[in-house]
């Protein structure tokens, strides 16, 4: 049933778009600049071929990962009343009631109408993936957009080295000058593009937010100044610390889309009023 999610346009449409890029980034561009049957060519065709790789297998993830669910048998874990005025806050933040669920929701968990249900840490729905991001499946959606950024550019890079070295003349030959320059404005917009996207995640991830939490933060932060306080994001520990909780304690395993063993059942999480 998981192989039904490839079903969907958006998905189909990226993976038209994979193929295309790959296409002629190998076979037209490389081929044009230094030829595939050289050593600098064959390289050249090893390292993108490669990065491609990773990217169809990062973005498989995406789409076949459950992002994780809220158990119907969750139940909020509250401490009795001779808790501190902390504590309490703590345990007020857990007792979200779903309205659509009529469920009580872990804390992070937010209800996607989409998905119609409520995600674990949810961050966004995704239509490109035809699924959300969330607990289970950031991790590969953050490495999939690095995969992608860094694709994006070498291809973009290879088309600019290519086109530099023809010796272009103003008579004939404009539909390929045309070819060219569609592809590289397609690229240079698809490279600024997900380097803006893959930006922005290493920000959130670094503060250990989701875009969801960041723009709630907006609001609460704006609430704070009102009343005279400072908001601090409960969530953020220290950089290090976020970002191992999304990417693992394991660096050699910070790059493999499926390396999730650190991960627990995404209802609780560590708060700086812990320490």
């Amino acid at each position: 049933m998981k192989c039904l999610k490839f079903l969907s346009i958006p998905v189909c449409s990226v993976f038209l778009l994979m193929g295309f890029i790959y296409y002629f980034t190998l076979f037209i561009f490389i081929e044009d600049w230094v030829g595939l049957q050289s050593s600098a060519g064959t390289l050249n065709a090893l390292i993108f071929t490669l990065i491609a790789s990773l990217c169809l297998f990062s973005f498989s993830a995406c789409v076949l990962t459950d992002p994780g669910h809220v158990p119907y048998s969750y139940v909020p874990d509250v401490e009795g009343n001779d808790a501190s005025d902390q504590e309490s806050l703590n345990n007020s933040s857990q007792l979200r009631q779903c309205d659509k669920c009529c469920a009580h929701k872990p804390p992070r968990a937010h209800h996607c109408r989409i998905c119609r249900r409520c995600v674990l840490r949810m961050d966004h729905h995704c239509l490109w993936i035809n699924n959300c991001v969330g607990y289970w499946n950031y991790k590969a959606f953050f490495i999939l957009v690095l995969h992608a950024t860094v694709a994006s550019v070498y291809s973009m890079v290879i088309i600019i080295c290519c086109a530099f070295q023809k010796n272009w003349d103003f008579g004939g030959r404009i539909p390929l000058k045309i070819f060219y320059a569609v592809s590289g404005a397609l690229m240079v917009a698809l490279s600024g593009t997900l380097g803006t996207l893959l930006g922005w995640h290493i920000y959130l991830i670094t503060h250990n937010m989701t875009t969801i939490e960041y723009y709630e933060g907006i609001r609460a932060s704006w609430l704070a100044r009102k009343s005279g306080q400072i908001y601090r994001h409960p969530f953020d520990l220290s950089a290090y610390k976020n970002i191992t909780m999304v990417l693992g304690p394991n660096m050699l395993k910070w790059l493999c889309p499926t390396a999730t063993s650190h991960l627990k059942d995404g209802m609780n999480y560590p708060t700086s009023h812990d320490s």
